[in-house]
């Protein structure tokens, strides 16, 4: 998109409420070459949020970020507005306030009687509807919600929401005014927890499920997120960076805003974290404890077992089919078998990829499972889980299998879906669902995640390495072990799968 829709230049961007989102907006806008208003309610704090921000451009200085002549003349574009009257002539408005309706409600019913009618008007709210904030106003089609992440000026996500009642050519407008000020814009309907914090709970809840069902410790399942699946942090780390009350109040706003779904449920065991003051690494106590001298747990991590010295494959692994190279590469012979999705090793157990059901169900075969890694190839470690009937021969030679592959192996309890598996599954269904609800496109999905919660890929991107098939079987598992509607996959997940089945045929018969 061409930035000619986008506020020029020229024109004055004022930011109401000067606490870290505020001061981060207004330094993006000013940065970007537009004269910029701060106002805060309370006295004296617009003037230290101007202060902050020009000391934030004098290390940009120092860094060699931005020349000194573009400190100055940024510095002087901003000026603060010891009351609404003085935002006047604003193009555009970013309201960051307190994460209340009403008090957001009566800011824009003020603002609206001083500025022009075409003054976009703007929220950065991340809980709140977009259409209930515009829902007083005399114009609420040049209403919107610009929802950045912080801090603003590094994360290069903004959300555009469009409320119910939003001018296309008002989101629009915000849209190429982000992209102008270098920002990576998507467009999301006006839906509980926008794009991000609506698809991203269950990379938490889920994790949060495995713990209250000891499937493993906190340590262990954000090593395995991060080391298989590839993700920048685990949720128990990620979780007490952010603050557990910040955290379990946007998991209990999107579950209260969609009827309490069931896809949505808090953790009882975050909630009692949270009731015991154990915010995260801003108390000095979460998940894992940040006083001085603190030690970090240790994940689960198996003693080092000798490679089997060859396996049979079974089959197409399909995105685990890397590890069969591997294994030559590590020097064990593989011996190849048409049909099946399977290793069998050397002692006659089966080794298979996390598929939604348990190893106790298959009576007293020697089964392991192992977990889903977003790239098999770069992966530094690798969960397995076993019937209490599997013998320690058996999953030692698994364990020798995957260290030979250079992995650290991790063993965790026979848990339904594994960590990994269970965890993407659910970030996929969450994700194709909001797209079949119109709320966003599957390419600004999977821009959202990768951009606001740095996935190492987005749902979609997922789903084309696994198969819909594969995804919705997953689910399926989950769903009849756990029943309730939590896993039940969503209709389009398997209208996509279906999809999926008869191209594959078509293409086989040809």
């Amino acid at each position: 998109m061409t930035d000619n829709m986008a506020i020029e230049r020229s024109r004055t961007v004022a930011v109401v409420g000067t606490g870290t989102m505020g001061q981060g907006i207004a330094q993006v806008a000013l940065v970007a070459g537009h004269p910029v208003r701060l106002h805060d309610t309370v006295p004296g704090r617009a003037r230290e949020a101007a202060a902050a921000i020009t000391g934030r451009l004098d290390r940009l200085v120092e860094k060699g970020r931005i020349p000194t002549e573009d400190r100055d003349a940024a510095a002087g574009r901003l000026r603060v507005a010891d009351g609404l009257d003085d935002l006047a002539d604003a193009a555009l408005v970013i309201e960051a306030i307190v994460e209340r309706l009403t008090v957001k409600q009566e800011l824009f019913t003020a603002l609206e009687k001083i500025v022009s009618d075409d003054c976009l008007l703007a929220t950065n709210t991340s809980s709140l509807s977009v259409t209930a904030i515009a829902g007083t106003l005399r114009l609420p089609g040049r209403f919107v919600g610009m929802h950045f992440f912080n801090p603003a000026p590094l994360l290069p996500l903004v959300e555009v929401v469009s409320g119910f009642a939003t001018d296309d050519t008002a989101a629009t407008r915000a849209y190429a005014t982000a992209e102008a000020w270098g920002k990576t814009p998507v467009r999301c309907a006006d839906t509980p927890g926008f794009i991000v914090n609506r698809i991203a709970r269950p990379f938490y809840a889920e994790a949060l499920r495995l713990y209250e069902e000891r499937a493993a410790d906190p340590a262990t399942i954000d090593a395995v997120l991060r080391e298989s699946g590839g993700f920048r942090m685990g949720p128990f780390e990620l979780t007490d960076l952010i603050g557990q009350d910040v955290n379990e109040a946007v998991t209990r706003s999107v579950w209260e805003a969609f009827y309490q779904d069931p896809k949505f449920t808090p953790s009882l065991a975050q909630r009692r974290l949270v009731e015991s003051g154990r915010l995260g690494r801003k108390t000095g106590q979460g998940w894992y404890a940040y006083g001085e001298g603190a030690e970090r747990p240790q994940p689960r991590t198996e003693e080092p077992a000798p490679a089997p010295a060859q396996v049979t494959v079974h089959g197409n692994l399909g995105h685990a089919e890397p590890l069969v190279s591997m294994m030559e590469e590590a020097g064990i012979k593989v011996r190849r078998k048409k049909h099946g999705k399977h290793l069998i090793l050397p002692g006659g157990g089966q080794l298979g990829l996390a598929d939604g059901e348990t190893a106790f169900e298959y009576g007293g075969d020697e089964i392991v499972y192992f977990d889903l890694a977003h790239d098999y190839t770069t992966a530094t470690r690798i969960a397995l889980s076993t019937a209490r009937t599997t013998t320690p021969e058996t999953l030692r030679e698994a364990v020798g299998l995957f260290q030979a592959l250079g992995k650290q192996v991790t063993v965790i309890a026979d848990t339904p879906g594994m960590i990994v598996a269970r965890t993407v599954a659910m970030l996929v269904d969450l994700a194709v669902d909001a797209v079949a609800r119109g709320v966003a496109s599957a390419e600004d999905v999977d821009t959202a995640m990768r951009l606001g919660v740095n996935y190492p890929a987005g749902p979609f991107e997922w789903a084309a390495l696994l198969g819909y098939e594969h995804v919705t079987d997953l689910l399926g598992a989950l769903d009849q072990r756990y029943p309730g509607g939590r896993y039940a996959p969503c209709l389009d997940v398997v209208r996509r799968a279906h999809e999926e089945l008869a191209a594959t045929k078509d293409r086989n018969s040809r």
